[in-house]
C-alpha cells in the first residue's frame, strides 16, 4: 500500500526557515528520523521508505507553494496512490503555534498552496495535516509573518510539535485517519 506524503514549502534558501516551510521541515525531520534522503527528482525532492508494510514516498515540491497541484498530481498519477492515501503538511494561520489538525478533507482557507492542489486534482477531498503558526501579526502583514521566521520562543519548542507531527503521520498510515484525528487533533 503506498501513501503520498506531501510537505509545503517554497525552495531556496530565504524561505528556508520561514514559517510557510514548516511542511518541507517536518518531511526533513520525518527523513532524517528515518535515515533517509531525499534526491532531486520531477518537480521536487523525493524520499522513499517503508514503514511496516506501507511504502511511504515523500515529496517537497518545487513548483513553488502557488503551483504544489503540479507536483501532487505528477506523483499521484505516476505512484497509482489514491486520493485518501495522500497527505499534504500545510501551515494554518488560524490555528495556534504547534496545534496540529486533521482532515479527510476541507477548504484551503485561503492557502494557495491547498488552492492550486485542489485545482489540479479536481478535488478538495484529500487528507491534509495542518500546522498551526499562529497569526500574530497587524493588519495587512499577513504575508510578512507568513513569510517570516518563527519566534525565539516558537524555535524552542519547535522541535517538540514538529516530532509530534511526524508521529500524526506515522498514525496516518499505519492505523488510519480517523484515530490519527483522535489521537493528535486539538494535542
Amino acid at each position: 500500500m503506498k501513501y503520498l506524503i506531501v510537505g509545503l514549502g517554497n525552495i531556496g534558501d530565504e524561505y528556508r526557515q520561514t514559517r510557510h516551510n514548516i511542511g518541507f521541515r517536518i518531511l526533513d525531520a520525518f527523513a532524517e528520523a528515518s535515515n533517509i534522503s531525499f534526491s532531486t527528482e520531477r518537480y521536487g525532492d523525493i524520499a522513499r521508505m517503508r514503514l511496516k508494510n506501507k511504502q511511504l514516498i515523500l515529496l517537497k515540491p518545487s513548483t513553488y507553494m502557488n503551483l504544489s497541484g503540479n507536483a501532487v498530481r505528477y506523483w499521484k498519477d505516476k505512484e497509482g496512490i489514491e486520493m485518501d492515501r495522500i497527505l499534504v503538511l500545510v501551515d494554518d494561520l488560524a490555528l495556534p503555534f504547534g496545534a496540529i489538525r486533521i482532515k479527510p478533507r476541507g477548504s484551503d482557507a485561503g492557502h494557495n498552496g491547498l488552492k492550486n492542489i485542489a485545482a489540479m486534482l479536481g478535488s478538495d477531498a484529500y487528507p491534509r495535516l495542518r500546522f498551526g503558526i499562529g497569526n500574530d501579526y497587524q493588519r495587512g502583514r499577513q504575508i510578512e509573518y507568513v513569510l517570516g521566521a518563527f519566534t525565539l520562543d516558537q524555535r524552542q519548542q519547535l522541535p517538540v510539535r514538529i516530532e509530534t507531527a511526524v508521529d500524526a503521520i506515522k498514525t496516518f498510515c499505519l492505523a488510519g485517519i480517523q484515530t490519527a484525528m483522535c489521537d493528535f487533533n486539538n494535542k
